[in-house]
């Protein structure tokens, strides 16, 4: 473990973070997330941040240190070896920050050395250096890969850091050999009169081409970060917010259009779908069978997600859930599905249907 290179907060200043800042290990829809670094001086006015009562936080502070860290996720109720979907500093800060990256390699390589195969997100916007895939190439169990946040947004009151240098990053992790980590193009948020030109989205077709793999998302536009656009003077992009991210229909039909047209690389609409098919892997979040969002993939990779959906009986369920606590209202309608090693349920939480036509909203 590398010694910190970022300021380590006190239990007290721990303890008058917001609650949900507090927690190291975080459950996202069929995986775990990791964020005891949190702090980010980039500033794009969209981010996450705003939604854990971290906005004000620039500079980066760890709550504990890498191994203690560690030991929490691997160790955390719903941790699977080799089947959990992990990702790193996802939440609160950049994990190619120049303070960070030290603490990103200490994780990655802590986890690897225990023989983990967990797919690993790492998710950034910051410059990958050749030195820096070496690194990545280096690890030899993790499914690790690099998911390069681009949006081509040219407002630096909405994204002052360039999108360039995921671009140039990109460039250089795709070249890099061998390689046994994956990269995939994070092409978002994309939002109506930004960066949804006819340049912006055949520059991004070209850059597509770079990567294993590309996915584009609208906005996650909640009501903490519209207060900020609002207080700010910044335009609004849409008249209400929402829970999901948000892709106008007509904005998607020129996405696929114009990588039909420029050339563009193989296209998902959802994170998992691309992170699996760079690393010639199923759908480990199992969303085969949905037609709005399986209807762009490859064919080959779509045979694949098919040959491995399968739908456990409820009484392999009940077994498999009968450790958790939360397993106690647990439904027969929640239809969970087999992908990937682990179980993933139909629905991110009973109480909250998929709503797959929330990407393909109008705007206003």
């Amino acid at each position: 473990m590398t010694v910190l290179s970022v300021p380590v907060l006190s239990s007290d200043q721990v303890e008058t973070l917001p609650a949900r800042a507090r927690e190291v290990v975080d459950y996202r829809k069929s995986g775990l997330s990791l964020n005891h670094i949190q702090g980010c001086p980039l500033d794009c006015a969209y981010c996450i941040r705003h939604t854990y009562g971290l906005w004000d936080q620039r500079q980066p502070r760890a709550l504990i240190s890498d191994a203690a860290a560690v030991e929490q996720l691997v160790g955390h109720r719903y941790f699977r070896p080799h089947a959990t979907p992990l990702q790193l500093f996802n939440r609160a800060t950049d994990p190619f920050l120049a303070q960070v990256k030290g603490h990103t390699f200490a994780v990655l390589e802590d986890l690897d050395a225990r023989g983990l195969r967990n797919h690993v997100l790492v998710i950034t916007r910051c410059p990958v250096s050749e030195s820096d895939c070496e690194r990545l190439a280096g690890l030899g169990h993790l499914r690790v890969t690099l998911l390069l946040t681009y949006s081509g947004i040219d407002d630096q009151r909405i994204e002052p850091y360039p999108s360039l240098v995921a671009a140039d990053s990109l460039q250089v992790a795709g070249a890099y050999r061998p390689r046994r980590f994956r990269t995939v193009l994070y092409w978002r948020p994309l939002v109506p009169g930004l960066n949804d030109s006819p340049g912006h989205l055949a520059r991004a077709a070209a850059l597509s081409r770079y990567a294993d793999g590309t996915v584009f998302t609208g906005l996650f536009f909640r009501d903490e970060i519209a207060a900020y656009y609002r207080q700010n003077n910044l335009p609004e992009p849409y008249g209400e917010t929402a829970r999901r991210k948000i892709m106008p229909e007509t904005l998607e039909q020129r996405v696929l259009a114009a990588f039909r047209e420029h050339g563009g690389g193989p296209l998902f609409r959802k994170t998992s779908c691309a992170v699996s098919y760079a690393h010639g892997l199923p759908d480990y979040n199992g969303h085969v069978g949905i037609r709005e969002l399986c209807d762009i993939c490859p064919a080959a990779q779509l045979a694949l997600c098919q040959s491995a959906h399968q739908v456990p009986a409820a009484e392999q369920v009940r077994q498999a859930a009968s450790a958790l606590p939360e397993a106690a209202g647990l439904q027969d309608g929640c239809r969970p599905r087999s992908a990937g090693g682990g179980w993933v349920r139909g629905c991110g939480n009973c109480g909250w249907p998929e709503e797959w036509r929330l990407r393909s909203r109008p705007p206003g």
